[in-house]
């Protein structure tokens, strides 16, 4: 969305004249608000809710490698080179493009979540490719690989648990994702780094439960952008003022859809 104001500054005796305030707050500020909304000018571009993409494309490519760190299925042979495309196409590309999308929707949080685990799927595909080509070793067979590796699990579980905090002001469901995605992000770095095979297990299969949850939650979006109804809930929570911060009003229509009004 882009904002264009149409008001100009005049005489006091000018209709176009922003209203004095002398000071005073309350009705002075509603009338302030009430001019720049008459006197701007707001194109709208809207998008469909970017976490759609982002959170199927997180899903899939989560539950397949999960399932694969768990000893579900896979060898150290062939199976990199299956995961490779899907892991660098659907979570790495999709997300990626998912994040932009939401840095349009003024989706901060979004933007931050997707882009991290999109840019971490795309260096995650591209490693695999090199494994599977036996151009580097992989953590199944090299220790210095598997603990290089956990080291990238500190730092998205950094990033992750940051999200999971943020995300407490927006809805339950993707909360839910979080918690389970940085959760399962730690388990899997303090396995790697200190040697501890029962602990990537277990972080493997607690992500397999956040490609799960991440399911539900682009499926409810989903339904509810089909439906123009909440099919399947996701315990939608306001979010509160900043504390130390003044209330802020923003110029925006009252659609909630991405680009139309902050979020998704």
């Amino acid at each position: 969305m882009t904002t264009t104001s149409s008001a100009h500054l005049a005489g006091p005796s000018s209709p176009g004249r922003l209203p004095e305030t002398n000071g005073r707050h309350g009705a002075s500020d509603d009338a302030e608000y009430t001019f720049w909304r008459e006197h701007t000018t707001i194109a709208l571009q809207p998008v469909a809710a970017p976490s759609i993409l982002g959170l199927f494309g997180f899903a899939v490519s989560t539950f397949m490698v999960a399932a694969n760190l768990a000893g579900w299925f896979g060898n150290d042979t062939s199976t990199p080179l299956v995961l490779f495309p899907f892991a660098f196409a659907f979570g790495g590309i999709a997300q990626l493009l998912a994040a932009m999308w939401s840095y349009r929707a003024r989706d901060g949080l979004a933007t931050g979540i997707h882009g991290a685990w999109g840019s971490f799927w795309i260096g995650y595909g591209i490693y695999t490719l090199l494994v599977g080509l036996n151009v580097v070793p992989g953590t199944a067979t090299s220790p210095d690989a598997k603990v290089a590796f956990g080291f990238w699990f500190i730092g998205l579980a950094a990033v992750t648990w940051t999200g999971f905090v943020a995300a407490l002001a927006e809805n339950i469901a993707t909360s839910l994702v979080l918690l389970t995605l940085a959760a399962g992000s730690t388990l899997l770095a303090i396995g790697m780094t200190a040697a501890l095979p029962v602990l990537v297990t277990i972080g493997a299969i607690v992500l397999v439960a956040s490609a799960v949850l991440a399911w539900y939650t682009a499926s409810a979006m989903v339904l509810a952008g089909s439906t123009g109804r909440n099919v399947l809930p996701m315990g939608q929570r306001g979010a509160p003022a900043m504390p130390g911060t003044s209330p802020r009003r923003p110029i925006e229509y009252a659609a909630g859809q991405p680009g139309v009004k902050i979020g998704q």
